[in-house]
């Protein structure tokens, strides 16, 4: 690791993560604890540490890859084959690899992470550990209109939602609704709401091991009431990217919440196929719920979207409906032509159009959402009172 007191040049190194405003005395003990932290998943040569002097006397220490290892391993800041580029480590399991994916992905970031310390760097790495491995284990059944729970966990209000029952543990709640293996049931809701749950789980086993008087509340407050939608991304997540400034096509750090669009004005009226939200697992993979043993890659998600516009139909009632069996016929047949195949992507791999508008635009979307901090210290999550 290459540390220097000189001052960042913020124009060159935009990227990385930020431990803000370290005292100018503890500065250098910082960078050797960060580096020893880097030591367990092989990193501490690959990365580089710059002190940046700040107004108030403090330093800022910004972290990101040596310029050879991006080079080598997130080319264009693409992260989709940091699994096949990283060598592995002999007995390493599925949870060590995805946690060193997830440092390499932050560290070759083109957007800044900023965290108050190292220890909220490492709970914000360990909370995307177990959205990832929690969104791995995810399976639904696909009813757009349904609304299931487990009934020994869950009750439903109209204003409150699906709340907990109470004395019913929230972590177990999350992975019976979840998981089919705890209950030996699929159970129907969107997958837009499945990324909630997927998050929340993920938070609130952090918190189980690190912050247990939060987790307390936040099991208090889904006993009350649930908070959803809008609410929830206010709450629990941060967004980053914008249209005037899109992330790169191909970067995505395990535990990122993303949208895919659907770039056909027709078949997104079709409810449920707006869009697609997912979360990004790690390994080139993203969640696909309702067929979990087959999880989609950035082409072929991309490539079944694009045949929603075929599968569209309108019904006796006079309402648009998808057929799914016609969209998976045609998602069979353009992956088995490559020609076809690239035409597709051409036209999907692009930066989706603003809202509202269907033009050249493709799937892709510019942003990306992660949850905010809840370590002990230096906790930003804020929950709301009903």
């Amino acid at each position: 690791m290459n540390c220097s007191p000189a001052r960042l040049a913020l124009q060159t190194l935009e990227g990385g993560v930020e431990l803000t405003r370290t005292p100018a005395d503890q500065a250098d003990r910082l960078a050797a604890q960060l580096s020893a932290d880097l030591r367990e998943w092989g990193l501490q040569s690959a990365v580089k540490t710059l002190l940046e002097p700040l107004e108030d006397g403090t330093v800022a220490c910004v972290a990101c890859l040596q310029h050879e290892f991006q080079q080598n391993h997130m080319p264009g800041h693409d992260s989709l084959n940091l699994h096949r580029s990283l060598e592995g480590a002999p007995n390493a399991d599925a949870a060590w690899a995805l946690e060193r994916e997830i440092w390499v992905a932050l560290l070759g970031s083109p957007h800044r992470f900023r965290f108050a310390n190292l220890e909220a760097l490492k709970s914000h790495v360990r909370v995307r550990r177990n959205m990832a491995l929690a969104a791995r284990l995810t399976a639904l059944a696909f009813k757009t209109e349904a609304a299931e729970r487990p009934e020994a966990d869950w009750h439903y209000e109209e204003d409150p939602g699906f709340i907990l029952k109470p004395g019913r543990p929230l972590i177990q709640a999350l992975i019976a609704a979840t998981q089919p293996e705890a209950t030996g049931k699929l159970y129907d809701f969107s997958c837009y709401r499945a990324t909630e749950y997927v998050i929340l789980l993920g938070i609130a086993q952090e918190l189980q091991a690190h912050h247990p008087a939060l987790l307390a509340e936040l099991q208090q407050l889904n006993e009350r009431h649930a908070v959803r939608s809008g609410q929830f991304h206010e709450v629990f997540l941060v967004e980053y990217g914008s249209m005037e400034a899109p992330l790169p096509a191909r970067f995505y750090v395990p535990g990122d919440r993303l949208w895919f669009r659907n770039p056909d004005e027709r078949s997104s009226d079709v409810t449920g196929y707006e869009g697609s939200w997912v979360m990004y697992m790690g390994g080139g993979l993203f969640s696909n719920f309702w067929k979990r043993e087959t999880p989609f890659t950035l082409e072929s998600k991309a490539i079944e979207i694009f045949h929603w516009k075929d599968g569209v139909y309108t019904d006796a009632q006079g309402e648009l409906q998808m057929d799914e069996s016609v969209v998976e016929r045609l998602v069979a047949q353009t992956q088995a032509d490559p020609e076809a195949a690239a035409g597709v992507l051409e036209r999907m791999l692009r930066m989706r159009d603003p809202k509202g508008v269907y033009a050249q635009g493709g799937c892709i979307d510019t942003t990306r959402e992660y949850p905010k901090n809840v370590s002990r210290e230096h906790c930003d999550l804020v929950l709301p009172r009903f």
